[in-house]
């Protein structure tokens, strides 16, 4: 194991694959010259070139519909949105084009192809820029959406995420690039679709993906755990498909449920989970769950009004409290 960050981690992956096959390449503004938005692909113009590592026109419609043709005809696009809130330009090729082909077409055609690149807020960016659309993708069939939280994660859902043969989104966060932790020198890939049990606990599960995990969700469990509250931590690592085996297990175990998502709660991913629960769980549960989300507005400017639009620490351990009955 060695040490390395979030954006280290992705560029392992996208250059191992990109060196195992010459029908991958990546697409996206200022990923070849500039080395990348977030640095992410640094050095990989020099070492592929500019046939396989491309910059592009501030035209996401037009180049997300090129590398959806391109996944038809055998080419293998990792297609880079300098944040995916810019993706909505491009949304009528994913959706209509990109996640629909193989059904439309009888299954004569694969689409390859991952789009990848940050989501969720990073700041003062303003309402535009700080938005979670992983439910959005994930309400598409015919998409995975994955949503890494870790450097380790990073690296091998990506992998993975490359070799499938039908289209992902692959969700990371601004905020998450400069990140470090523990990546193994021999190559490996995760599944898509199996969550990871972060931390074993017996008296709640809380369930989250992305940033939340490492942000929110684990500072929570160091409080709770200085106060005698042992939580199940479970890493969704994928919200298309979602590992609702894992889920249920828990709760069976722990008998309550909080779930932490950036994300508004309409329709969000926290609300399909707490359903799929209550259904298959219900005379396991001795609490309502609970979803810990963003503020159903969008999100403020001012830092004071994104602490408190945004989820935090605090309110997964009121969250947990509650669940438990406790003051």
């Amino acid at each position: 194991m060695r040490e390395i960050q979030f954006r280290e981690a992705l560029r392992e992956a996208l250059s191992e694959e990109m060196r195992k096959d010459e029908a991958i390449f990546l697409m996206g503004e200022e990923v070849a010259e500039y080395n990348g938005a977030y640095k992410v692909s640094q050095g990989m113009l020099d070492e592929f070139g500019a046939k396989r590592v491309i910059d592009t026109p501030i035209a996401e419609l037009g180049f997300a519909g090129i590398a959806t043709g391109a996944a038809m005809n055998g080419l293998k696009p990792i297609v880079e949105f300098m944040t995916f809130n810019f993706s909505l330009v491009a949304i009528d090729q994913i959706i209509n084009g990109a996640a629909k082909i193989r059904s439309m077409s009888g299954g004569q055609f694969s689409v390859p192809i991952v789009f990848r690149g940050p989501t969720g807020n990073a700041g003062q960016l303003g309402a535009q820029h700080s938005q979670n659309f992983e439910n959005w993708y994930a309400n598409t069939p015919g998409l995975k959406v994955v949503v890494p939280a870790t450097p380790y994660d990073a690296k091998g859902l990506l992998k993975q995420s490359i070799l499938d043969p039908d289209p992902v989104i692959f969700m990371e966060s601004e905020l998450m690039y400069g990140d470090k932790g523990p990546v193994p020198e021999e190559e490996y890939y995760l599944e898509l679709g199996k969550a990871n049990i972060v931390k074993e606990g017996s008296d709640v599960t809380l369930v989250t993906f992305g940033k939340m995990l490492t942000r929110v969700v684990n500072p929570a469990v160091e409080e709770l755990t200085k106060e005698g509250i042992n939580a199940e931590v479970i890493d969704l690592r994928t919200v298309r498909p979602i590992d609702y085996d894992t889920i249920i297990n828990s709760v069976k175990k722990t008998n309550r449920l909080v779930i932490v998502e950036e994300a508004w709660p309409l329709g969000s991913i926290a609300t399909e989970i707490s359903f799929k629960v209550q259904k298959d769980a219900f005379d396991y549960l001795d609490a309502p769950v609970i979803r810990v989300v963003s503020a159903d507005t969008p999100l403020p400017y001012a830092p004071t009004l994104i602490k408190e639009a945004l989820p935090n620490s605090e309110r997964v351990i009121a969250a947990v409290k509650s669940v438990l009955y406790l003051k």
